[in-house]
């Protein structure tokens, strides 16, 4: 086997707390923020977090430290790494998992800043003092169905995300996430402790706690399982490419530990902020207003704020800290796609972001007028922006998950991931991490890989 690429050339984390930061920063995106409320919801509030927090110890846990460890020890980002493993022809079909994780954040990329810009419009409009406008009916319908407004607040969350990727790893990508992440925190917890003081919160806070098991189907599992992806950004090529960034002392099992707390508590605080404000609001409702799915975030949530005193101003502390959730998330995807395009060009930084920029702007401009002039284009009765969601969360990921478990077991072999791990790590939680890694990931994976086309198809409901 070759020897890992570690050129001096490449950019790496400060430490432990950089790649934490970092990584966290990529994993709370806007997933966190409406997401996981709404499938805490549905799915029986608190029996919905027992099964998620399972999950995330085990099935979330053995992926994140197989990607972060496949990166740590070949220095390179999804494709070369997969190819330094997979050499002479041999294991195609796992090869192919790493153009897959090298793919998907390409296909994100352009769709997530579409929604990012969403969130900059309301921000600046809680900004200007137009709350009360903001929470009007039609609002929402009436900015992403307009010809030049969605693709222009697109083109300004793009720039803002290139901005960061082109500062570098520690300058840009490091620094960001030192800032906005402690920011994020903090603003999570002012709006969730308003939320949860509100007349009438008591209701929600104990719907979201107290598990509810008539709700309990094995469509739970695959809902917690499917947030995993969302919450931790696995099989997105990402935490492979941070990993390439990680420095060889960094203990990489409490990095993982670590991450998995940071990113649990502002998925936590996203229910505290929005289930207890719903109930509050609308009372004996609040379970329709919760299943209103991606629509809670702009259209419910800003109703809500306006029904409460200083609506206004926690309604701009809200998107402040969504947006810092999605610019810290969009970040690391560009990051991947870039780090993915220098590997295999071996061209600079400025010149890789530029090629990403124009394939974010191809893609995006019509994801973002694809609920107004290109509103006709249905694939499979889904918007663009729609579709490249079902794709590349529902279809891709998996697969690419997949492709990690099998690389890991049938190609690397337990036995060298362990050593690699315990170059730096004490591994107390290798035995989950060999269960899972082995049997209980790629069981889960295929089910959910199963139950996504055949709830896109019609066949099953989730």
């Amino acid at each position: 086997m070759s020897q890992s690429t570690d050129s001096g050339s490449r950019g790496s984390f400060s430490g432990r707390i950089g790649f934490v930061l970092a990584v966290a920063g990529s994993a709370v995106g806007l997933g966190n923020i409406w997401r996981f409320p709404y499938l805490a919801a549905k799915y029986g509030g608190g029996t919905f977090l027992l099964v998620y927090l399972i999950l995330l110890v085990t099935f979330g846990f053995a992926l994140i430290m197989a990607e972060i460890t496949i990166g740590r020890k070949t220095r390179l980002s999804p494709i070369g790494a997969y190819k330094y493993f997979c050499q002479e022809g041999k294991h195609t079909g796992i090869m192919l998992g790493g153009w897959i994780n090298a793919i998907v954040p390409m296909i994100i990329l352009p769709y997530y800043c579409v929604i990012g810009g969403w969130v900059i419009k309301y921000l600046i409009g809680y900004l200007s003092g137009q709350g009360p406008a903001v929470a009007e009916d039609g609002y929402f319908g009436s900015f992403i169905s307009s010809s030049w407004e969605a693709p222009a607040y697109f083109m300004v969350f793009f720039a803002c995300t290139s901005f960061i990727v082109l500062k570098g790893v520690d300058a840009g990508v490091e620094r960001a996430s030192r800032l906005m992440m402690p920011l994020l925190l903090l603003l999570g917890l002012c709006v969730a402790i308003y939320s949860m003081t509100r007349p009438g919160a008591s209701e929600g806070i104990y719907y979201y706690l107290v598990p509810d098991f008539s709700h309990f189907s094995i469509m739970t599992v695959v809902a917690a399982c499917g947030q995993l992806f969302f919450s931790l950004s696995i099989a997105m090529g990402i935490l492979i490419t941070y990993g390439s960034y990680m420095k060889k002392d960094v203990d990489a099992e409490q990095a993982t530990s670590q991450i998995e707390i940071v990113d649990t508590l502002v998925a936590m605080l996203a229910g505290f902020m929005i289930i207890p404000a719903v109930f509050a609001f609308s009372g004996a409702d609040a379970a329709e207003h919760l299943n209103a799915g991606p629509s809670l975030m702009f259209i419910t949530i800003p109703k809500v704020f306006a029904s409460m005193g200083m609506g206004s101003v926690i309604g701009f502390a809200f998107f402040l800290m969504v947006f810092f959730a999605a610019l810290t998330s969009s970040v690391s995807i560009l990051e991947a796609c870039v780090s993915t395009v220098a590997d295999e060009t071996h061209w600079s930084r400025t010149k890789c972001i530029l090629v990403m920029s124009a394939e974010a702007v191809v893609i995006g401009v019509p994801c973002a007028l694809g609920f107004g002039p290109l509103g006709f284009i249905q694939l499979a009765g889904m918007s663009i922006l729609d579709m490249l969601d079902f794709l590349s969360c529902s279809v891709l990921m998996p697969i690419a998950a997949i492709a990690t478990c099998f690389l890991v077991t049938r190609v690397i072999g337990l036995k060298e991931m362990s050593e690699e791990i315990k170059r730096s790590s004490a591994f107390k939680r290798e035995a989950v991490f060999r269960l899972c890694i082995t049997w209980l990931a790629p069981a889960i994976l295929i089910i959910i890989l199963v139950s996504s086309i055949g709830s896109a198809l019609g066949l099953i409901k989730i």
